[in-house]
């Protein structure tokens, strides 16, 4: 279901989420009628998003306004629970002339609930090898469902790739905020990034798998297994490093710097083009961590966690059965996503 949908009542309410004082805001109330795993032990999808002072506010439960998979689960021991998150985004972000790799929140959907592309799972257990794995690229079991999210230990749910209980197919939707304030969207553009009236089409990111074998630590073919397999190559796709670019959207008919959330990696951007706020940095518990940015970017992280480390030339004992990994193009790019079933 689509945040579109006649499912969704936006209603002007005062107070807090939370109990207290906020003020005037715009709390989305969001149903799918009968689709009753909408609730988390007793707990439905509250999200309010208020604008003050030169930033807009988010305020959720963490509770997403969609259908989950089964949590816990074989890869994700973790149950959903309601959070209290607050981030704030400027109303007006402005590029800068950095790019500064995600802290591990990338932004936030429109339901409450944060993008987390990165993951904290690294080669033999070890964050200093530089080797983290990857979470959608079919190499490891950790348990996400089939809108490419699941669970921290902390309760909190998150993406790691395309929410699809938020996308509407051939529609370029507005998913979320990043965490410099510019707008999420995905995975549908215009082909012509000008013109709101051409065709609405599939984005391509501009990243790769690397040719060779990796020079240190698992060894073996780079094959997508670690974020650190993947290259950046200008002008391969439509889309910049941090999976953006300038262009007309619904919302912004004028132009305005965007992100997508692709089908292919990195699926959700490893860094911002604008200044991340703060709010966006992890407070512990989480899955992802520091260090998520793009691959060939800083190597450092949260300390490692399950699964186990991966020796040269086998899979984890809960990674994807060998005969169902996709298969890489003949032409050396990546594999197409696993959108788990």
């Amino acid at each position: 279901m689509a945040i579109g949908n006649s499912g969704l009542a936006a209603l002007i309410r005062v107070g807090s989420i939370f109990g207290g004082a906020l003020g005037l805001g715009l709390l989305l109330s969001q149903s799918v009628g009968q689709n009753a795993a909408l609730s988390q032990d007793g707990f439905s999808n509250q999200v309010r998003i208020e604008a003050r002072d030169g930033y807009r506010y988010i305020y959720s439960n963490g509770i997403p306004n969609h259908a989950t998979g089964d949590f816990p689960n074989a890869g994700n021991p973790n149950r959903i629970s309601a959070q209290e998150h607050t981030y704030r985004v400027p109303l007006n972000p402005q590029l800068t002339d950095t790019v500064t790799p995600v802290m591990p929140a990338f932004g936030v959907a429109l339901n409450g609930v944060p993008f987390e592309p990165g993951t904290g799972e690294f080669w033999q257990r070890d964050r200093s090898s530089g080797w983290r794995y990857e979470a959608l690229t079919g190499f490891i079991n950790l348990g996400t469902d089939m809108h490419n999210a699941h669970v921290q230990p902390t309760g909190s749910y998150h993406y790691h790739g395309v929410p699809t209980g938020l996308v509407q197919a051939g529609v370029m939707t507005q998913l979320g905020y990043a965490a410099d304030g510019f707008p999420v969207y995905g995975p549908y553009g215009y082909a012509n990034a000008s013109d709101e009236g051409s065709e609405l089409v599939h984005m391509h990111s501009s990243y790769r798998l690397k040719a060779g074998q990796r020079p240190d630590g698992p060894g073996g073919d780079y094959d997508g297994t670690f974020l650190q397999d993947f290259e950046y190559v200008a002008g391969l796709g439509d889309l910049d490093e941090c999976n953006g670019r300038v262009g007309v959207t619904p919302e912004h008919p004028e132009g305005i710097y965007h992100y997508y959330i692709t089908e292919m990696f990195p699926f959700i951007p490893r860094c911002v083009r604008g200044t991340p706020d703060e709010s966006f940095r992890a407070r512990g518990g989480g899955p992802g961590g520091p260090g998520n940015g793009p691959p060939n970017g800083p190597r450092n992280g949260r300390p490692p966690g399950p699964p186990g480390g991966r020796p040269s030339g086998s899979r984890p004992p809960e990674g994807r059965p060998p005969g169902n990994r996709p298969p890489r193009p003949a032409d050396g790019g990546y594999p197409p996503p696993y959108l788990a079933e």
